[in-house]
């Protein structure tokens, strides 16, 4: 909440909302997430990074978001850590954090007793990345992401996700990425 009330200094289009949510803060109640009963209960996941899309730092740009049927239930925008020296590596780095996240929700799930035995669908717009997650022989090019490469691989080979090629125009993690046109932005 005090994140939200600092936000209040320069959002004023949000101080209606953070007064209402904080006035609960001494009664707090249970919450939680309540899900249709013909929603589809698969992990469906979106990727995306914007190759050096920090013009200060050249450092990229990463994003995801992941679906539980029809609900996001887990996103992220974040600033790499380490420059990449393309953008098939920088989709790379951040399909391996997906992998991760995806990773975490399944335990999360199974200790809230929802069955998620199937893979989650893994969307990169990337078709370079999905070649070098398909190929299992490792280049010289890449060996500067090996770790990256086997958290996707062996994600892979369990069963845990099941990468697919989306194009850009439907890739949903784009707006995570950076800023977008207002037809785009509506349209994902």
């Amino acid at each position: 909440m005090g994140r939200l009330i600092y936000l209040t200094v320069t959002r004023p289009d949000i101080a209606f909302s953070v007064r209402t949510l904080s006035q609960y803060i001494q009664d707090p109640r249970k919450q939680g997430l309540i899900l249709s009963s013909e929603n589809n209960l698969t992990l469906t996941t979106y990727c995306d990074s914007n190759w050096r899309g920090c013009h200060t730092t050249r450092r990229s740009v990463s994003g995801y978001c992941i679906f539980l049927g029809s609900y996001i239930i887990s996103w992220k925008s974040k600033k790499q850590k380490n420059v990449s020296r393309s953008s098939a590596e920088a989709e790379y780095r951040t399909m391996a954090n997906t992998c991760l996240e995806i990773v975490w929700l399944r335990y999360l799930l199974h200790d809230l007793k929802v069955s998620c035995n199937l893979p989650a669908q893994l969307f990169c717009d990337n078709q370079a990345t999905l070649h070098i997650t398909a190929n299992p022989i490792f280049h010289e090019r890449i060996k500067h992401i090996e770790i990256e490469c086997h958290i996707v691989r062996e994600k892979l080979q369990a069963g845990i996700i099941s990468p697919s090629y989306v194009p850009t125009q439907y890739q949903l993690a784009d707006i995570f990425t950076k800023a977008l046109g207002k037809e785009q932005f509506f349209t994902l």
